[in-house]
């Protein structure tokens, strides 16, 4: 009796083990598809939201105003889940704060370089949105994951495989002829003073500097028992100061004539809250997702960003925009794939 009973408390062990982790699939498989469905419609709503802010009428808000304030909501949202994810108490969360940031000041000003470029790569988007449609924009700023791979060889001292090379210049070929075709928009006849060569320029900036800001943030996580919610806490507090200074000394006249907040509105809250959350989804991707998933997202938010773009901009696509876009989305394809089966993990890098 007593063999029979320990048999059926095993068999009850095991089906509840069986359950457990079936229930854990499930929930995995769930995050998966929300982390999906949420990086493809912020890396789609980003390009579009941007480009209509720049070319909608009204008045122009100041652009590095509206980069400082979605640090100022990044921060804010971080210190909320570093609250309830990592603190007992709030005497025990001021704490953390004192001896992560403030007792490790080496450890802080590493972060100076990231978010400095940062501020820099992304008041450099809005001067590409302002110059390029938004498919154009969603289609070319696809080149960080070229700058990436780049500087994760150069400072990380990885080594890429023989396709993740010929995804790369794919991806290259795909972007030229993106940018060598005729497709247009209606802001651009509404707006002739935009240049598409300053929106080109801008953006492979701030491809530039995404690249190796993502790569050198990388490097300087590996090792750290710090969270990714506290390092971005790092990353704001060091931003937000150089964020003001690059305001008052950018656009000092404007901001003392108009006001910091002018142009301001309901959808400039929105835009901001949308950008802030960029950093946060990135992470998420970091946590539950894979690089087959994440370039799978980018793939569908380029495919998004071109059919609003035809239905809220009147875009026309040609054919030879259709082919480079095309090369883009099989390049980023078969290089996550490859990454994903034979090479290091790189998600932290592509940070939006």
């Amino acid at each position: 009796m007593t063999e029979q009973k320990e048999e059926n408390i095993e068999e009850v062990d095991l089906e509840i083990q069986v359950e457990t982790m079936q229930t854990n699939h499930s929930r995995k498989s769930t995050l998966k598809v929300i982390t999906l469905v949420t990086l493809t419609l912020q890396n789609a709503m980003v390009a579009l939201s941007m480009r209509y802010a720049r070319t909608r009428p009204g008045d122009m808000f100041i652009s590095s105003t509206a980069v400082v304030m979605a640090e100022v909501f990044k921060l804010f949202v971080c210190l909320i889940l570093v609250y309830h994810t990592e603190s007992i108490s709030w005497k025990h969360f001021i704490s953390l704060l004192n001896n992560t940031i403030i007792k490790q000041p080496m450890d802080t000003l590493k972060v100076c370089i990231p978010s400095l470029v940062y501020l820099i790569q992304n008041n450099l988007l809005y001067v590409s949105t302002s110059n390029l449609d938004a498919a154009t924009y969603q289609v070319t700023y696809q080149l960080k994951i070229f700058t990436t791979a780049v500087f994760s060889v150069l400072i990380l001292k990885r080594k890429l495989l023989r396709h993740q090379w010929i995804a790369l210049v794919i991806l290259i070929l795909g972007v030229v002829l993106v940018q060598l075709n005729n497709s247009t928009d209606k802001s651009q006849k509404t707006y002739p003073d935009q240049n598409r060569i300053v929106g080109l320029v801008a953006a492979l900036i701030a491809c530039c500097l995404s690249g190796f800001a993502g790569v050198y943030f990388e490097k300087i996580l590996k090792g750290a028992e710090i969270s990714i919610w506290m390092r971005n806490i790092q990353l704001s507090f060091v931003s937000i100061p150089l964020g003001f200074v690059m305001c008052f000394v950018t656009d000092w006249n404007n901001i003392s004539n108009k006001g910091f907040f002018f142009g301001y509105d309901l959808y400039i809250v929105y835009l901001i809250i949308l950008q802030a959350a960029g950093g946060l989804i990135v992470a998420m991707v970091v946590k539950y997702a894979d690089n087959i998933l994440k370039g799978f997202a980018t793939s569908l938010a380029i495919v998004v960003a071109c059919v609003f773009s035809m239905y809220f901009f009147d875009f026309t696509i040609s054919i030879q925009f259709v082919v480079g876009t095309m090369l883009v989305m099989c390049s980023i394809f078969l290089y996550s794939y490859t990454k994903q089966k034979k090479s290091p993990n790189l998600n932290t890098t592509l940070k939006a």
